[in-house]
């Protein structure tokens, strides 16, 4: 049964990640592709990150350093396939609802991750998946209901002896499905080429800043949502009023004293706010004293 996801509302129900990363990359010649860096970022760590509000994630794979802490399977044997691997994963999830992913989605992000999970939710399908700029379903960039998978997996290895070797289409041919449409998150580094593709399309205009700040949110462990538009009106005011190496230690002084603080997005806007008033009356003593009177709050009294 096929259908098109409805528009979706309401907070996704809570779920588990089950991450497949162990195939075998012969396209890519034998390379380690969850470890293969776009952006400066492992693609693991990157799906990793999006999905990092499930309640378990669970890889299935060799265990390797990750940019958070996950729980590592194994299918028996290892190099036995996807649905051998998704039923190793999914030993280990108790949700009502998981989302399963391949390691090699460089533009998958959270919010495609909660869009896939209400529209789960609101169609009262088995699973929700995306589909690429072909149409083609992408039964690695989904969430499905954990019942119905493992139900679909225990029928699979009862028809045919166990599960190795099989494609993940004979599991979910036999779902409910609905498609979410996504070109961009759908894309999986398979070859070289979608590889050396991903690495150009973050770097183009419109992306780069937004990548950049991830990795490096990624690089410190940070989980913190700022509005990059202030930090960089404050280096701009910094850098005109008072010099330009005073803008980058500006930005680096306003984080700082936010995290020695509350440490959340409104002590960044708070200190943000306070530092860009003090570049600007740097930026007025500069100019000679010609704007202080003009009834600002730094004018001296009339009287």
């Amino acid at each position: 049964m096929t259908e098109t996801a409805p528009a979706v509302f309401g907070a996704p129900a809570p779920y588990d990640a089950v991450v497949l990363a162990g195939g075998a990359a012969r396209r890519l010649g034998g390379a380690d592709k969850p470890g293969l860096r776009v952006g400066g970022r492992a693609l693991l760590d990157r799906v990793l990150t999006a999905c990092a509000d499930a309640r378990t994630t669970v890889v299935v794979a060799a265990p390797r350093p990750t940019v958070r802490p996950v729980r590592w399977a194994r299918e028996e044997p290892p190099g036995g396939g996807p649905v051998a691997a998704l039923e190793a994963g999914l030993r280990c999830a108790t949700a009502g609802h998981t989302v399963v992913l391949s390691a090699d989605l460089p533009f998958l992000e959270g919010d495609t991750v909660g869009r896939l999970l209400t529209a789960l939710q609101d169609s009262g399908a088995d699973g929700a998946l995306l589909t690429d700029a072909d149409g083609r379903d992408q039964p690695l960039v989904a969430a499905y209901r954990t019942a119905a998978l493992r139900h679909g997996l225990t029928a699979l290895a009862a028809t045919h002896g166990g599960l190795t070797g099989l494609p993940l289409r004979r599991l979910t041919g036999a779902l409910r499905l609905t498609r979410v449409p996504d070109p961009l998150a759908s894309f999986d580094c398979d070859t070289w080429d979608d590889i050396a593709n991903a690495r150009a399309r973050i770097r183009e205009h419109g992306y780069v800043l937004d990548e950049w700040i991830s990795a490096v949110k990624d690089e410190l462990g940070i989980d913190l949502d700022v509005d990059t538009g202030v930090l960089l009106d404050l280096a701009r005011d910094a850098a005109h009023g008072v010099a330009r190496p005073a803008a980058p230690l500006t930005t680096f002084l306003v984080g700082y004293a936010a995290a020695k603080g509350k440490g959340d997005p409104e002590a960044v806007a708070e200190a943000a706010r306070r530092i860009a008033a003090l570049a600007l009356r740097w930026e007025e003593e500069s100019d000679g004293g010609k704007n202080e009177n003009k009834g600002g709050p730094s004018a001296p009294d009339a009287g």
